[in-house]
């Protein structure tokens, strides 16, 4: 594909790097913003690269907030209040396969040099409109191709999140990988231990939000021996975790996760997840297998009683066929049934003047009067709950 003849950049993202160009600071539009636009994707969020430094940019603008400043980066406000990330240009000097020691003062070149894939090393001049294309990008995406800028296991080595960004380009582009830069990902994957619980869960997470097909997610994870080192609640994937089934569920991370993993809590907990993220991959792991029949509305009122709030995530899961029950289960919702202690017509103080003990004796004795109005919910009157205490 060829490059336009000019790339649609936002107003205030111009504004700034016309301010800085005019203060005599050399500024390009990079990121994933130029290959999306280029493939024709939607990105509005363009980041620019610059010659001029933190301070610098700091002085030039009022409103900045220093997002990564040890790296090169401040992030501009422009009138809406909306950032902009301005990062100083920089090569790599040291990294541990984590984190990077970086130099500023360099040129755009060796800016993109430092880049992980081809197609993410472009750059373009807002007000020029001059690109920069020293390793093909364009020809890549033309080609629909994954290929690391220079040598496949220095890049991998420079930052091991790097492997998980191909699989996850990969699969949203849906890219074929350059065969040397996948076998430099399997080469490399056991470096993947080294990287923050919170990084490989981020990027985790994004792949599956962007990814065309979940299943091709999935099935390069497992290539690279990704799912081994950070998911292997995932198995070997011999056909057991559905993967026509999985590209059909709703693009949510932890119901994904969850719907795939043999222990949903224990893949949670490694990846760093929030309690209630964990507490839902829990869940479902509980009671995936236990639905009612859709026949019978007593068994319906008892299963919302017992799953609560996850019971939307666990109809989620069920397939096509299962429709009935989704229908039953919303004819169940539609009439409003008392499903929890909350909704009973008595409360602790009305059993303890019935005559019931204080203490755990009123507990059980609601949730007696609860498992009488799950069976018939014209039951959950005072009167008639308090004849039964």
């Amino acid at each position: 594909m060829p490059f336009p003849s000019t790339l649609p950049i936002p107003s205030e993202v111009l504004k700034i790097a016309k301010k800085l160009e005019d203060a005599g600071f050399e500024t390009w539009c990079v990121g994933g913003a130029i290959r999306d636009n280029l493939l024709g994707v939607p990105n509005h969020d363009f980041d620019l690269t610059t010659a001029a430094p933190p301070p610098t940019v700091q002085k030039l603008f009022k409103r900045t907030v220093p997002v990564g400043i040890e790296h090169g980066t401040v992030a501009v406000l422009d009138a809406n209040s909306q950032p902009h990330e301005v990062t100083t240009f920089r090569k790599d000097i040291h990294t541990d396969g984590r984190h990077a020691v970086v130099e500023f003062g360099v040129s755009i070149m060796d800016d993109l040099a430092r880049r992980d894939f081809t197609i993410n090393a472009i750059a373009y001049h807002p007000i020029r409109h001059e690109w920069r294309d020293p390793f093909q990008g364009e020809q890549d995406l033309s080609k629909k191709l994954i290929r690391s800028v220079g040598d496949p296991n220095w890049r991998f080595q420079e930052d091991y999140l790097r492997i998980l960004r191909a699989l996850r380009f990969s699969a949203r582009f849906e890219f074929r990988i350059h065969a040397r830069t996948l076998e430099a990902a399997k080469a490399n994957a056991q470096g993947l231990s080294q990287l923050s619980a919170e990084r490989v869960r981020d990027e985790w997470f994004k792949g599956i939000l962007t990814a065309k097909k979940v299943s091709k997610l999935v099935a390069l994870w497992r290539d690279v021996g990704a799912t081994r080192i950070w998911l292997p609640e995932l198995g070997t994937g011999s056909g057991g975790e559905g993967q026509a089934a999985v590209d059909k569920l709703p693009r949510d991370p932890v119901l994904v996760s969850a719907y795939l993993a043999k222990d949903a809590a224990s893949l949670l907990i490694r990846l760093k997840c929030s309690n209630k993220d964990i507490d839902r991959g829990r869940a479902i792991g509980r009671w995936r297998d236990k639905y009612p029949d859709a026949t019978d509305p007593v068994a319906i009122r008892h299963w919302l009683a017992t799953t609560g709030e996850h019971a939307d995530d666990l109809l989620a899961l069920l397939p096509a066929a299962n429709a009935p029950l989704q229908k039953a289960v919303a004819a169940v919702r539609a009439k409003n049934p008392p499903l929890s202690l909350k909704d009973l017509a008595v409360k602790g103080a009305d059993v303890i003047a019935a005559g019931v003990r204080p203490g755990p004796d009123v507990g059980d004795a609601l949730a007696r009067l609860l498992e009488e109005v799950l069976e018939d919910p014209s039951r959950n009157t005072k009167e008639y709950l308090l004849s039964r205490v």
